[in-house]
């Protein structure tokens, strides 16, 4: 089993990328369609990358309730690959008119003039959360609007907690503490923790020694630096005592699993590992906290958010953006997140939400200081083979690592 929140097949950035670099700029003629096509209803596209059947009936839902308060009609599509379906639909100028983008590849749609930039003009957008309207800004504008998100943070096992002789005192709140419970909690038959073996994990520690792979505009690559190294030493150091395990040294296919078959004490994970816990591990007790700080009492944790794209070569871009109003209401935001387990993108549900979920405060707590995903376009497989080196600890150099993906990043950079 994949991480759950991994919705796009990894092999079709590379159809992504060629997709749009063979249409060159926009990808598209400039004939008159940047305003609604014709008078009267319109009848707009939608395809979304669905987590399941849950998602698909609450967009569906939602769709069906707007089309019928706005005399329109939105048909939507459960994507099987929806990078790949969404490349041939820019390339063959017939994409459509509203869809999920992920914030791994907006800065690669927008570069190439795929993404209408509807955001800056769109009502209430300061509602949202600067982190994740930060990961849909490109060159100065801001495209899309957020639907959800979601953070990262540690899950204690407490029945694990208690047998070790911990208490809530001893719940790690730096680094120092963390490995030293980590170690605690490790015996013959349960790692410490459990830790994803991508940037989309251990990134988090590289925000928390106030390092990234680049600076906040995106523009210089920052991954070569001291802060990152001293993130990526601290994690080696945690794998080489035995207290932390990747997943797949637990036979597990992610850290969720791991930790609901207790083969770990603690994992770091973002909001989505309630409804796995709830479906396959019932039985295990837990409890949620913030992650721990750095070296230097700095809080971290990393953004995971896709936006609602809307076609820069839409026929009904009018209808398309009503609909993402209607998509992005409080109210719905509020019901996306009793269906799905995601959390609102907006900052005015947030009361509201955590009164609902009370055990999800860590999680939205993060917003505050959450780091949204890398915004370079083509970087895909830069990142990737990133994380090909994170995967390589203990033995590998972190130095090395750092200095490779600085090169890598570069390059894209540099393009």
């Amino acid at each position: 089993m994949r991480n759950p929140r991994t919705r796009w097949a990894v092999g079709a950035a590379a159809v992504l990328s060629l997709s749009l670099s063979a249409c060159g700029g926009s990808g598209f003629d400039d004939s008159g369609t940047d305003s609604q096509a014709s008078a009267g209803p319109a009848s707009i596209k939608v395809l979304i990358a669905s987590s399941g059947d849950a998602e698909t009936k609450a967009v569906t839902d939602a769709s069906s309730a707007w089309a019928a308060k706005s005399g329109n009609k939105a048909t939507v599509t459960q994507a099987q690959d929806i990078s790949q379906q969404l490349g041939q639909g820019f390339a063959s100028n017939n994409p459509p008119d509203v869809f999920y983008v992920d914030a791994k590849f907006f800065a690669t749609y927008a570069s190439a003039g795929s993404l209408e930039p509807y955001g800056d003009s769109f009502e209430g957008k300061d509602d949202f959360y600067p982190a994740l309207r930060q990961a849909f800004t490109y060159d100065g504008k801001l495209y899309c609007v957020p639907k959800d998100f979601s953070t990262l943070g540690l899950q204690i096992n407490t029945t694990a907690w208690a047998k070790a002789g911990l208490t809530d005192a001893d719940i790690p709140t730096t680094w120092q503490e963390l490995a030293a419970v980590a170690k605690k909690l490790t015996t013959s038959k349960q790692v410490g923790l459990a830790l994803g073996d991508t940037r989309d994990r251990i990134g988090a520690f590289m925000v928390q020694a106030g390092g990234w792979v680049t600076d906040k505009d995106a523009t210089k690559v920052t991954a070569d630096s001291p802060e990152n190294l001293k993130a990526l030493n601290y994690v080696k150091s945690l794998l080489a005592d035995g207290s932390a395990k990747y997943p797949k040294q637990l036979d597990s296919g992610w850290s969720g699993e791991a930790f609901g078959k207790q083969k770990a004490a603690m994992t770091i994970e973002g909001n989505w590992i309630a409804g796995a816990m709830k479906n396959d591990y019932p039985d295990v007790k837990y409890k949620t906290v913030p992650l721990p700080t750095g070296p230097t009492g700095k809080k971290g944790t990393l953004a995971l958010s896709q936006c609602w794209g809307i076609a820069a070569k839409s026929k009904h871009k009018a209808a398309a953006i009503d609909f993402v109003k209607a998509m992005t209401a409080k109210d719905a935001e509020l019901s996306f997140a009793k269906a799905l387990g995601v959390m609102p993108s907006r900052q005015s549900a947030e009361a509201e939400y955590v009164a609902q979920f009370p055990q999800d405060k860590a999680f939205i707590d993060g917003a505050a200081y959450a780091q949204a995903p890398v915004n370079i376009p083509r970087i895909d497989q830069v990142l990737t083979d990133f994380d090909t080196g994170l995967q390589g600890l203990p033995s590998a150099d972190p130095k090395q690592i750092l200095v490779r993906l600085q090169k890598n990043a570069q390059a894209v950079v540099g393009q």
